[in-house]
């Protein structure tokens, strides 16, 4: 732990402009994400005839890589200087983005994809450990959320904008548009000011890797919660149109709900983050995890247009605001040092779960049908009440009043 003097005095506003930077910055990383996400799969089928297994690589590729960098990143922006980190993941998530239209095989489709996932991972990882410096401390968890609502903003209109485009001029234009995106990220990185982490000394800048700075201990029970519940959120990302399609419902209410779950979370974030900071972490937590398995449930039980839209806004009260609030946790139990690592571990954990959950749950659904699917998923999350509560809800830091003061 640094002397206090090492460690800089925190900001005292929120929506300075540098974090507003850093927030349009992510805003186009994860359009970008989002975009290809949507319609990866399917250009595979298309493009190269792939199967179903080689299309799911050609969109795991993208995670995996992320979770690459995501190991490396923590300890690369401690040592190099976040803003070499970011502006070289930068350039390359540009320079990969434009390669889509190059690559005539699958291989080298999933390549780049997986060149695509690193540069991203690397990005958003800096982003994420370096806007925390730019949070007023006692406003930590809310302008996390507000952050977070750039991700938000990608997964909502992301998906729209790669269908229309898809629809109406192919998807040369959808590579074209997350090019035209990751060239704006770059701009905006190029003029964010990222605060520097404070120094255990003045050597300066040294490059050096260990299995331990890859995870933090302190920070790996509560990213256990995300990866459990990024899991269960991986079934709606995955499933959720198959499973509207199975019961007879028009594929535009599934699409309709991200609209939905993006709408909803902007608005908890007017509530959830304040909640957060002013009541301690229980008080926010254990109820958002409430709302998750409740529109899990929902899922299993009313396969109609109501309960589907029921469930995208319990989702976003539930798992949406969840992963500030998590990730806000998750900076605050390790010393201003270890943020950058803290930060990578919590995010490995949620591309593991996101990652590997369709596997996972694709395994199972033969057996369990969509409904029955859901069901455990509902299940999980209320298992993962229990882990919650056990690595760190019945701490005295959590029920704390007045985060990070």
């Amino acid at each position: 732990m640094p002397p206090a003097s090492a460690v800089p005095p925190g900001p005292s506003r929120l929506w300075s402009r540098d974090f507003i930077l850093a927030s349009l910055t992510n805003l186009f990383l994860a359009m970008v994400f989002y975009l290809l996400v949507t319609a990866m799969a399917l250009y595979a089928v298309d493009r190269f005839q792939a199967s179903d297994a080689m299309s799911g690589l050609a969109v795991g590729a993208y995670v995996l890589g992320a979770v690459f960098a995501r190991l490396l990143t923590g300890q690369a922006m401690d040592s190099l200087g976040r803003r070499r980190v970011l502006i070289g993941a930068l350039i390359a998530f540009l320079l990969a983005s434009t390669l889509y239209l190059l690559a005539n095989t699958l291989a080298l489709l999933i390549t780049v994809r997986f060149v695509h996932g690193i540069a991203f991972g690397a990005a958003a990882t800096v982003l994420a450990a370096s806007v925390i410096g730019l949070i007023p401390r006692h406003r930590r968890s809310e302008g996390t959320g507000w952050f977070g609502t750039s991700t938000t903003a990608g997964s909502a209109f992301g998906p729209l904008l790669a269908f229309q485009l898809t629809d109406a001029f192919g998807f040369d234009s959808l590579f074209l548009a997350c090019t035209v995106f990751s060239l704006f990220g770059l701009a905006a990185g190029l003029l964010v000011r990222l605060p520097a982490p404070p120094r255990p000394d003045s050597s300066g800048p040294r490059l050096r890797f260990s299995v331990r700075g890859m995870l933090s201990p302190q920070a790996l029970p509560v990213s256990i919660v995300i990866l459990l519940a990024g899991t269960a959120f991986s079934g709606v990302l995955a499933f959720l149109n198959g499973y509207a399609q199975q019961e007879g419902i028009s594929p535009t209410v599934a699409s309709s709900f991200f609209l939905i779950y993006g709408t909803v979370l902007v608005a908890t974030r007017f509530v959830v983050g304040p909640i957060h900071d002013r009541f301690g972490d229980n008080a926010a937590v254990v109820p958002l995890l409430v709302s998750f398995m409740i529109a899990l449930a929902v899922l299993a039980a009313w396969p109609v247009p109501a309960g589907i839209f029921a469930a995208a806004a319990l989702t976003a009260i539930g798992f949406g605001a969840l992963l500030t609030s998590l990730q806000a946790i998750a900076v605050t139990v390790v010393p201003p040092l270890q943020i950058g690592v803290a930060t990578s571990t919590y995010f490995i954990m949620l591309d593991l779960g996101i990652g590997l959950g369709p596997v996972i749950l694709g395994a199972l659904l033969p057996v369990t049908g969509y409904s029955g699917m859901y069901l455990a998923l509902a299940c999980l999350m209320a298992l993962t009440i229990g882990v919650y509560w056990l690595v760190h809800g019945r701490r005295p830091a959590a029920r704390r009043r007045t985060r990070g003061s």
